[in-house]
Parts: structure tokens; C-alpha cells; sequence
């Protein structure tokens, strides 16, 4: 029996969204929009969904956790071993889209993601719980996994150990900054006639804005 989704709606009246209101750079609009959303306690304001593609186009997405955002674009963490990370290898090009939907708001970016210094990735990394940098240790991210308790002996297993030992960032564990070549502010409107401003980067440098149907 077919599940019938046809009467679940809403009419998006919260806000709008001018030309006439965002800020010329869309780094600044994102943070923006960020700090709104941090004010109004949506849960996990940096989540955002990435996305991926192998060589032949086949895509994949996930649910990630932005770390840091500056006119160089957007930074997250993972391991280089993931599925993510060995798309990423092959085809860098990604796409990231945050939905704030108290604010009846999302955010769509496309841009090349390429990964940070090994710096970067250690002032990060021992930043973290301790819990967090052995999680990392012994996860062999996207590989099969026989069972919760494999998972769970490895981390009771790590955690002794660390307790004499000096916990080092595994090689293959960083951080990807997404390069972005257009962003895209989405402001939900009543009637489905939504509010749509995308950003593209030119080849001079700026960023051009314009207004799209819903």
C-alpha cells in the first residue's frame, strides 16, 4: 500500500528575502544567516548535507558538520579514507546544502573541495575530546564492520592505551576547505513563490548576484 504524502504542507510566511538586503559578499550573507540561526537554537545550525560524485557521475550524499567558514570558503573534517573522501579524490567537485527549517531557510554551495594544510588539520584535531581524536584512531571509516561490540572492544582497547601514550592524528584523518563558485539563499515565501538569490563567482574575482524563479 502506497504511503500518501499529497495533504502534508506548509505555507512559508516568515521572512523574505531582497536584493535590496544581502550583503555583497556571500560569505558575509552566509554568516549572517548563520548567527540568525544560531540565535533562533536550531539544532545543529553547521550541519549540512555534502555531496559527492565518482568519475562516472554516480552521486552520494551525507550529513557533515561545518567547522569553519572565511572568505576562503568552508572547512570540514573527515577521514581521507572514507567514501567521501576517496570520491573527493577522483572528482573534487562537491556540493553542500544547509536547511534551517525554523527559519524557513536553506543555503546550496558548489565548489571544489581540496584538502587543508596538515597544520590546519593538527590544531584542529587536538582540539577535540579525547574520546573524539580515538574515534578517529580507530575508525576505519566506510569499511564493513563485523559488529558494535568490534567497535567498542577497539575503543576500550585505545583508550588504555592512550592513558600511557601520546595520541598522534592519523595521516589519513583532516580537513577539506570547499573552494565555492556559487551560493545560492533560499527564504521559503507563501504560495511556493519562494525567494531565490544565487551568487556566482566571475573570473575577475567578484561575485555577480542575481534573482531566480522558485
Amino acid at each position: 500500500m502506497a504511503l500518501s504524502l499529497e495533504n502534508l504542507r506548509k505555507n512559508y510566511e516568515l521572512k523574505t528575502l531582497s536584493e535590496h538586503e544581502v550583503q555583497a559578499s556571500p560569505i558575509d550573507q552566509f554568516e549572517k544567516w548563520f548567527k540568525e540561526a544560531v540565535k533562533s537554537e536550531v539544532l545543529e545550525p553547521n550541519a549540512f548535507t555534502l555531496s559527492t560524485a565518482d568519475k562516472k557521475g554516480k552521486p552520494s550524499s551525507r550529513v557533515v558538520l561545518l567547522k569553519s567558514v572565511s572568505e576562503q570558503g568552508f572547512i570540514f573534517f573527515t577521514n581521507y579514507d572514507s567514501h567521501k573522501g576517496d570520491e573527493i579524490s577522483k572528482n573534487p567537485w562537491v556540493a553542500m546544502n544547509f536547511c534551517w527549517l525554523e527559519l524557513q531557510r536553506q543555503v546550496r554551495i558548489e565548489g571544489i573541495a581540496e584538502k587543508i594544510s596538515q597544520e590546519e588539520s593538527d590544531a584542529y584535531f587536538y582540539k577535540r575530546p579525547t574520546d573524539s581524536q580515538i574515534a578517529a584512531i580507530i575508525s576505519d571509516q566506510s569499511k564493513p564492520l563485523e559488529s558494535r561490540q568490534e567497535l567498542e572492544l577497539r575503543m576500550e582497547r585505545l583508550r588504555l592505551y592512550y592513558t600511557h601514550n601520546k595520541i598522534e592524528r592519523p595521516k589519513e584523518w583532516g580537513g577539506y576547505l570547499v573552494k565555492p563558485e556559487m551560493i545560492e539563499f533560499w527564504q521559503g515565501r507563501a504560495s511556493r513563490l519562494h525567494d531565490r538569490l544565487q551568487y556566482n563567482l566571475q573570473k575577475s574575482g567578484a561575485w555577480k548576484t542575481g534573482r531566480l524563479y522558485p
